[in-house]
């Protein structure tokens, strides 16, 4: 309440008036986004006068809300943080070859279960799994929607009501929350952990088996490492334990590879063929990480092991959709073909440092010219990272544009930066924006030059 007595809710504009106002000056904003805006903006008014704060400036902040609101999502953004899999980012960006496929399938029909040459039912995994048993010399291989639900299925199919082996020290959580044991849980299996949270032996894996074991489980710690005092039993020892007692071995790895990427200094842990090489049994992995294709879940192993899953219930519910199938294909299409480099996270992984500093030099150049003396532009080497709890701790050498002397301070420039019509995401370090050149697409110079224009066009 006001001094004389008057409500100050009461010279809020009205939702109806707001939204009329609106649209009149920024026709481009949807109607449903103006109402939406204008709604949120009158409540967030009430709330703060209800506080004892001035209400604000509520037309402009309807306006800012509505035009959030009515933003494409996922918006196209500018990865120039060095981290190759970024998850909030969307994790790999596709092939052009597979974002072509996906197109292609969603703009009319498609033979995603059809056959074409008897006009009856096809299958619609089929030369997936033929393409992915190519590259990794698996005998069968199936797709779900994620490698989370991967892991579900090969749990819930090969050992629900039933016990399943697993190191203290692997039951991880990463980002969304995903913990295993909660996976085991939901999948109807009972968790039998063994060792200790640094030091797992194979005495451990024989003495904790009974006649209740399904299977044994290996999982990939993802995001975190452990040193020191550390002891863990490796693929091929699992492995060896399991054939023992007739128990199969499912290796949730996370992130894996079909390419020997050894050549980059990956280590050889990430190469599907390798661990299926070592014995086990079905190895559940990501699309969409180093791989380098769409968000999907791949199961590659024994033939009886991944046709048991194919005939679960659960393999419906957790199918992928044909545009998913599409850029796959394509996707694995391009390894097949020995065209790797085509595929972005390959690139980038293996391009050499010599290339990505001639790279941030011309950068730099062209930088330097929007910034004028208003900014100290340099290039300096930085280290790039994975990402996408892939190979934590790894770091790959890469080369940065560095901007300094930025007046409001480099997070100041950041945010300006992602406000450009085309974001483009940066690191700050220093007081310092750090744009690192080892995830920047071909042709991303030029956003990159006007989201600068942009940012110190800001008052």
């Amino acid at each position: 309440m006001t001094g004389d007595g008057a409500d100050p809710r009461r010279s809020l504009p009205s939702v109806d008036r707001l939204s009329r106002e609106l649209k009149d000056r920024t026709p481009a904003v949807p109607d449903w986004a103006a109402r939406a805006g204008a709604r949120d903006a009158v409540a967030a008014a009430r709330s703060r006068v209800a506080g004892g704060e001035p209400p604000g400036d509520v037309a402009a902040d309807a306006l800012a809300r509505a035009r959030e609101l009515a933003r494409p999502r996922p918006g196209r953004v500018v990865n120039a943080t060095g981290v190759v899999l970024h998850t909030n980012l969307g994790r790999a960006p596709l092939a052009p070859a597979a974002a072509r496929a996906v197109t292609e399938a969603a703009l009319g029909y498609s033979d995603v279960e059809l056959d074409l040459a008897t006009g009856g039912r096809g299958k619609r995994q089929e030369t997936l799994a033929r393409m992915l048993c190519e590259l990794s010399g698996a005998e069968d291989a199936l797709v779900v929607n994620n490698n989370a639900a991967a892991v579900l299925l090969a749990l819930a199919g090969l050992a629900r009501g039933r016990e399943v082996v697993v190191s203290r020290g692997e039951l991880v959580e990463i980002g969304g929350s995903f913990r295993v044991p909660e996976i085991l849980e939901q999948a109807g299996v009972q968790l039998r952990e063994v060792g200790t949270t640094n030091r797992t032996h194979p005495r451990d894996y024989e003495n904790a088996i009974a006649d209740s074991t399904a299977a044994l489980l290996k999982v990939h710690r993802s995001n975190f490492e452990q040193r020191g005092f550390v002891t863990e039993v490796d693929l091929a020892a699992l492995v060896e334990i399991g054939a023992r007692h007739a128990l199969p071995v499912i290796d949730d790895l996370g992130s894996g590879t079909l390419l020997d990427l050894r050549s980059a200094c990956l280590p050889e842990d990430a190469y599907v063929p390798s661990r299926l090489a070592a014995g086990a049994d079905l190895v559940c992995f990501s699309g969409d990480k180093l791989l380098g294709g769409p968000q999907a879940g791949l199961i590659l192993g024994r033939a009886d092991a991944v046709d048991a899953l194919r005939r679960n219930p659960l393999a419906r519910a957790l199918r992928v959709d044909k545009l998913d199938l599409a850029a796959l294909h394509a996707t694995l299409a391009l390894l097949l073909e020995g065209r790797r480099q085509e595929i972005p996270v390959v690139r980038m992984l293996l391009e050499p440092v010599e290339k990505l500093s001639e790279r941030a030099r011309g950068l730099a150049a062209s930088l330097a010219g929007v910034a004028g003396d208003r900014l100290v532009v340099e290039v300096e080497p930085v280290s790039a990272a994975v990402g996408g709890g892939s190979l934590p701790g790894f770091e790959l050498p890469s080369a940065a544009v560095v901007l300094s002397g930025a007046a409001p301070g480099a997070d100041a420039l950041a945010a300006r930066l992602r406000s450009a019509p085309l974001p483009v995401l940066v690191r700050t370090r220093e007081d310092r924006v750090w744009i690192d050149t080892r995830t920047l697409l071909e042709g991303e110079e030029e956003a990159v030059q006007a989201a600068l224009e942009h940012a110190l066009s800001v008052d």
